[in-house]
C-alpha cells in the first residue's frame, strides 16, 4: 500500500510541475504522510484520514505564504495613472463621445476620448481614467 500513496505523490508532483501555480503540493505532502502511516497500520480509512488531515493542514499553514508570494508579483504600474485627476488643454475638437482627439497634460500630448460630451479646442479638461493608451476626459467644472 505505501507504493500506491507514493505513486499518487509522484503524480501530484508531475501535476505541480506542469502548472504555474501551487495547486497540488499539499496533496504531495499528504500522500507522503499517508505512505508513512502504512508502516504503522494497514487500515485504509486511517491512511485516508491522515492524507486528508495533513493535506488540509498544509493548505491552511502555507496559504498566507502563497498569498504573499502572489501579491508581490502583482500588477506592474506604468506611472500613467499619475495623470488621473490632472488638468489638460484640448488641442483639437472632439465632436462626439466616440471621436478621438488630443490633449496636452503636463507638457505631454496624449490621445483622448471624451467621457461625457463633445469638447472644443482650447477647453480645459480633467482626466477621468485611462483606457489602453487613451485618456478619458471631461470638461473642467
Amino acid at each position: 500500500m505505501p507504493f500506491i500513496w507514493l505513486g499518487f505523490a509522484v503524480i501530484m508532483i508531475f501535476c505541480e510541475a506542469f502548472t504555474s501555480q501551487l495547486v497540488s503540493i499539499w496533496f504531495v505532502i499528504g500522500a507522503v504522510c499517508a505512505a508513512i502511516t502504512t508502516i504503522f497500520t494497514d487500515s485504509i480509512p486511517i491512511q485516508s484520514a491522515v492524507f486528508l488531515v495533513v493535506s488540509l493542514v498544509a493548505l491552511i499553514v502555507t496559504r498566507p505564504l502563497v498569498k504573499k508570494f502572489k501579491k508581490s508579483r502583482g500588477v506592474v504600474s506604468t506611472n500613467a495613472d499619475r495623470l488621473i485627476g490632472k488638468t489638460g488643454i484640448m488641442l483639437c475638437d472632439i465632436n462626439d463621445i466616440n471621436s478621438i482627439g488630443q490633449v496636452k497634460v503636463d507638457r505631454e500630448i496624449w490621445s483622448v476620448k471624451s467621457g461625457v460630451a463633445p469638447i472644443k479646442k482650447d477647453t480645459k479638461v480633467t482626466v477621468l481614467s485611462i483606457e489602453g493608451v487613451k485618456l478619458i476626459v471631461e470638461p473642467l467644472k
